[in-house]
């Protein structure tokens, strides 16, 4: 405490840490509660010396002491700013001892009250175009609470050349400090802990008044962009008069902001910028800021397709759809990129934080300054939406951070139908951005001069330092939630208000044509040539053709566009055993000097074994072959999820970390030169936002290998939102084809409800159209042909896998090394593997997928069964009916039961019961319909009863294997529950 104190006070520090020090001691609720904290700690051993002459002195004292103090010291010993404080109190107060007491103290208030401005100016500041909120007064910023008065406005006042000035009057200096910090932009800045950001921020908003001055071109180019902006809303409502478009009528200041982001963000080395908004002006950036045709726009409103007749697909609603373009500054291309997203507010931010990561890598742009993310949000979903701190927790972490996003606030202040007092807890929808020390510009959307004088700053900024940066515009909406809302019914005065209230477009016109920028009348002359290009657009639009998609261009050009795939069809994913031996040879050497765990020596000394005997390849043996294959190929292979370096079950071990510096190993970055590069990444404690910054990395990259882990399976569903509106309908909606891979821990091994199921019946509800992939693979050899087929087919699908638990050291859960090497390949479904009677004597079959089936093996071999086949179906959708219908004509006599350890509302019954009656249908047998072997249905996934567990595993499996089918209890039989109807 006493060292921290010593260093501050030298120079000026030591006059302003004194005064707080004795208003402290007079009152210590008259100093900011970390001083006042500070204070009180102090001992007498603390005590600095100065400190000790003002215990028990009165202010008027003080004034003397503490004034003598600053100007009595040696020569040798005063620091510049020392000197520069003295000869400036010198210069005002002249030799008088009472005038430099008054002079000193003048301008130790002064600062202080500057920077209590820097802090908090912004809370009176000129935010709301339609004046709804009074905020014309903080007490803090009050001149009178630092001890001036109104005779003391005029007088010079020493503040070291703070602002700009040496020397100026209390007027001036309000003067200066309303204009910096209280006009239409208001700054929070002074939270930021590195001090180079800050003092960037300050400097570069200070030595300004933060006002940008345009020339006649900037402003007349702003005009046109706002035009625009308005014109195609009015021109939209004119013609489609209520139809739903969520236009930005109120906010078309975002226009030019985002155009001054691109121009400036060009000139610091921008090349592409990856876009990303929900749907409230989307129609508008697509048409002002990406160039899609008016016409286009227009055709899609009279009913027509957005993508040729040729191309496949649901489609979705206008203002959800992407575009691509390339935009030209000064010279100087960017290339432009609006991710297709849904509605479901704030989903889109990290799957644009993970296309922009892409992107970076594919550039080689290591510093992170050449592809930028930019997303547009509402106030009311920033705040609310925890996506938002999610994805902005990933700023600074090695393996997602980006190099900083531009945030855009567009604050309709409203949320829907509800105020933002009933909607955050903050002042500002912004405030949840502190947490990651971004600077935050709050700014008048009525005064797009300086919108657009923030969005350059802001550019800048991100150029600069690499960080998130955030723009809190306030607007309104002109026409409600939607255009067929009425938004008088809860607000009535707000939109009395806005009825009123003129266009930011006529404002700024109005304010141009006083400057003589503009001549009289010239602005609405400029709104009526815009509205006649708008009417040959309509005109057009009808005869509007859309020729190209989009979907495969760039990185995915030459994938196919196939909507499926050949189900019998094998594609090559096996290597020489040389390659494979290659791969594991560096799995299990590391370094000479390295310091490896015990434990984990024991298992590299088993993996060296496998390879020797050809025998007992594991799960983690198999996946980590299956990545170094891929690697050796050129394809690049990126993991992540809690604990994926170590391995939820420390079966993985992809990162070898040394037992003494704590260096790491990451063996599969060293199988050869020219490899391609294994990344794999401990993520934070979330879900939604790392699966789906995955999900946009792959969607930008799909030469590459991308998977996401779940600590466990039943995790995912913290991320539901991004399966049900990316993973499982990305395609269909948008043509956005993508190969991701989620890796599901799954398995009832008696550890309760909340760490057996990856809810396998969720993801097979959503399969339709051949849009993913769902397996249970139950050997290592089926999981690495899983792995490479992703990269080895010339179409891309998201791939479940649903991984186990047990089996990861199940003796029987292994692999030969002639099932990776060549004429292997992957199987969608593995027949009976024992030797049992001739096929027309087997009397049952029972089909499975995933961890039972080593149960059914198990007890079938301890009962010496041998009538009684069982397939195991490793890949659920899409369905291989063809595969198991070859399996089933081996036993023309057998009966057919499904045997899952998931409760029958849970896992595959419910999913493939109808499939499997047509299966019986097309075989012709006598059965008619699947018997369910299973646990009952079940409000929870498992028991947390261990006991309970072993009791319901050994029945199911019995029943599966010897009960008769008519003993067979079957789900949904009968009413589970009585209910009393009242």
């Amino acid at each position: 405490m006493a060292g921290q104190l010593d260093a501050l006070l030298n120079g000026t520090n030591a006059v302003y840490i004194s005064e707080l020090y004795a208003r402290y001691l007079e009152n210590p609720n008259s100093v900011d509660a970390a001083w006042a904290g500070t204070f009180a700690e102090l001992t007498e051993e603390d005590t600095p010396e100065i400190f000790k002459e003002i215990r028990g002195a009165s202010w008027s004292k003080l004034e003397s002491g503490v004034v003598g103090k600053a100007l009595d010291r040696e020569p040798e010993t005063a620091t510049p700013s020392h000197d520069r404080f003295v000869q400036g109190i010198t210069q005002i107060a002249g030799g008088d001892p009472a005038q430099i007491r008054r002079a000193t103290l003048d301008s130790i208030r002064a600062l202080m009250m500057i920077r209590t401005f820097r802090v908090r100016g912004h809370l009176i500041a000129d935010f709301d175009p339609l004046g709804l909120e009074a905020r014309e007064h903080h007490p803090e910023l009050d001149p009178v609470n630092y001890g001036f008065a109104e005779e003391d406005m005029d007088r010079p006042i020493f503040i070291d050349y703070v602002l700009g000035l040496e020397t100026a009057s209390l007027r001036q200096i309000l003067r200066l400090l309303k204009e910096t910090y209280c006009g239409t932009i208001g700054v929070e800045f002074m939270h930021i802990q590195e001090p180079d950001e800050k003092s960037w921020v300050q400097r570069r908003i200070e030595s300004i008044r933060n006002r940008t001055h345009f020339t006649i071109k900037g402003k007349r180019t702003i005009l046109e962009r706002l035009t625009q902006s308005e014109g195609f809303e009015t021109f939209l409502q004119l013609k489609y008069t209520g139809t739903k478009r969520f236009g930005l009528d109120g906010g078309e200041a975002l226009v030019p902001a985002i155009e001054q982001i691109l121009k400036r963000g060009s000139q610091l080395g921008v090349k592409e910028v990856v876009i990303g908004m929900a749907h409230r002006g989307r129609l508008n950036i697509l048409a002002n800021v990406m160039r899609k045709p008016y016409s286009a726009i227009m055709h899609e409103f009279q009913g027509g397709s957005n993508n040729p007749e040729d191309v496949q697909g649901s489609g979705d609603v206008r203002y959800h759809l992407g575009a691509s373009a390339d935009r030209v500054f000064d010279d100087k291309e960017v290339h432009l990129s609006l991710t297709a997203n849904p509605s479901h507010l704030e989903l889109v931010n990290p799957v644009v934080l993970g296309k922009v990561r892409s992107k970076q890598v594919q550039r080689g742009d290591t510093a992170q300054r050449q592809v930028m993310g930019m997303l547009m949000h509402g106030d009311a979903a920033f705040a609310g939406q925890g996506l938002v701190p999610e994805s902005l927790a990933l700023s600074g972490l090695k393996g997602y951070q980006t190099g900083g996003t531009i945030h855009l606030i567009v604050n309709n202040q409203i949320g829907f139908t509800t105020n933002p007092r009933n909607s955050r807890s903050s002042p500002y929808p912004s405030d949840v951005a502190k947490m990651i020390q971004a600077p935050i510009f709050h700014v008048n959307g009525d005064d797009p001069e300086a919108v657009v004088h923030a969005a350059r700053i802001a550019i800048e900024y991100r150029q600069e330092f690499g960080k998130d940066v955030v723009i809190d515009m306030w607007c309104y909406r002109r026409h409600g939630h939607n255009e067929g809302d009425e938004p008088s019914f809860t607000q009535p005065i707000m939109y009395r208000t806005i009825a009123k209230h003129p266009t930011t477009r006529e404002v700024y016109a109005r304010k141009l044509e006083k400057e003589g920028v503009l001549k009289e009348g010239e602005g609405k002359e400029i709104v009526k040539d815009f509205h006649n290009e708008l009417e040959v657009d309509f005109q057009e639009a009808q005869y509007f053709l859309p020729t190209t998609a989009d979907w495969l261009d760039g990185m995915w050009k030459g994938v196919s566009n196939q909507r499926g795939e050949e189900e019998m069809h094998q594609h090559k994913t096996c290597v020489p055993e040389s390659t494979l031996r290659e791969v594991g040879k560096t799995l299990y050497t590391p370094p000479l000097e390295f310091a490896v765990h015990r434990k984990i020596l024991r298992q590299l000394r088993n993996k060296e074994k496998m390879f020797e005997t050809g025998q007992g390849f594991d799960w983690s043996t198999g996946e980590a072959l299956a990545f170094g294959t891929l690697l050796v190929e050129g394809i690049p292979v990126r993991l992540s999820g809690q604990d994926c370096g170590r391995g939820t079950f420390s079966q993985r071990h992809s990162v070898l970390i040394d037992q003494n510096d704590e260096s790491r190993y990451v063996p599969l970055n060293r199988i050869r030169s020219l490899q391609a590069d294994y990344e794999v990444i401990d993520s934070p404690l979330a879900e939604a936002s790392v699966l789906g910054f995955e999900y946009g990395y792959a969607s930008a990259d799909p030469h590459a290998l991308v998977l996401w882990e779940a600590q466990f399976g039943d995790f995912v569903n913290g991320a539901q939102m991004i399966i049900d509106q990316f993973i499982s309908s990305g395609e269909s909606k948008w043509l956005r084809l993508n190969g991701m891979v989620m890796l599901l821990p799954h398995g009832f091994e008696g550890q309760g409800p909340e760490h057996s199921s990856a809810r396998p019946e969720r993801f097979l509800q959503l399969c339709a159209e051949d849009n993913m992939q769902v397996c249970n693979l139950t050997t290592p050899a089926n999981y690495f042909h899983a792995l490479r087929r992703q990269n080895h087919r010339n179409f891309r699908k998201p791939l479940v896998i649903f991984t186990p638990k047990s089996l990861l050291r199940h003796k029987l859960a292994v692999s030969k090394v002639d099932d990776f090497v060549s004429g292997s390949a992957f199987q969608r479904a593995i027949p009976e593997m024992d030797e049992l009677v001739d096929g027309e004597e087997v009397k049952r079959v029972v089909l499975c997928t995933g961890k039972v089936y080593y149960d059914l093996l198990q007890a079938r071999r301890d009962q010496k069964i041998d009538d009684v086949a069982i397939v195991r179906v490793e890949q659920l959708y899409p369905w291989p009916r063809n595969a198991i219908m070859q399996e089933m004509k081996k036993y023309p006599n057998a009966e057919l039961v499904w045997c899952q350890e998931e409760p029958a509302n849970m896992g595959y019954w419910t999913f493939l019961y109808q499939r499997l009656i047509h299966l019986m249908e097309d075989l012709d047998t006598k059965q008619r319909l699947p018997i369910y072997a299973g646990r009952p249905a079940s409000a929870s996934p498992a028991t947390g009863q261990s006991s309970k567990h072993v009791l319901e595993q050994e029945k199911l499996v019995n029943e599966a294997l010897s009960v008769p089918l008519k003993e067979i209890p079957q789900p949904f039989r009968r009413r589970e529950t009585a209910m009393v109807e009242k």
